[in-house]
């Protein structure tokens, strides 16, 4: 079960961007596991939950994002949405698709909070949070997320 190192990887991420930041509790931490990344996101959300008792992470609304991946088939060039790598080329029926985007888990974003969250348990994912400016008592944590929700630089790949 990979979804154990790659949940422990989260929380390495999240405390190094926590690190400076004097003692804080996140509120929401938002994810993207795209559908080529090979990871059973279940058993993602479980390993998070099992790792979260003691951590910054405990209570935080964790949202995790399912985008597809992004191919370009070989017989007819279009640049095309996938979820499953063995697919024929949605446009055309045909192949070789070449895998271009959608296989790297990524921390979208990393919400801190003075208040308890207001989703319920961390197993709730709730909805996304893009173009949201951080609730009243809530701030994003510098270089994770704008307050208008996009990305400072690249996104941090597990």
């Amino acid at each position: 079960m990979h979804e154990l190192s790659l949940a422990a990887e989260v929380m390495t991420l999240v405390e190094r961007a926590l690190r400076g930041q004097g003692p804080v509790r996140v509120h929401a931490l938002r994810l993207s596991v795209p559908a080529l990344a090979g990871v059973e996101v279940g058993a993602l959300r479980f390993a998070l939950d099992a790792l979260a008792p003691g951590t910054a992470i405990e209570g935080a609304c964790i949202d995790i994002d399912e985008p597809p991946g992004r191919a370009r088939c070989g017989a007819c060039a279009a640049d095309v949405a996938l979820r499953d790598r063995l697919a024929p080329c949605p446009a055309c029926g045909g192949g070789p698709l070449r895998v271009c985007d959608g296989t790297a888990l990524r921390v979208l974003e990393l919400w801190l909070a003075d208040e308890p969250p207001s989703c319920g348990p961390a197993t709730e994912p709730t909805p996304s949070r893009a173009g949201a400016c951080p609730p009243q008592g809530h701030e994003a944590v510098p270089g994770c997320a704008a307050p208008s929700g996009a990305m400072r630089g690249a996104p941090s790949c597990v």
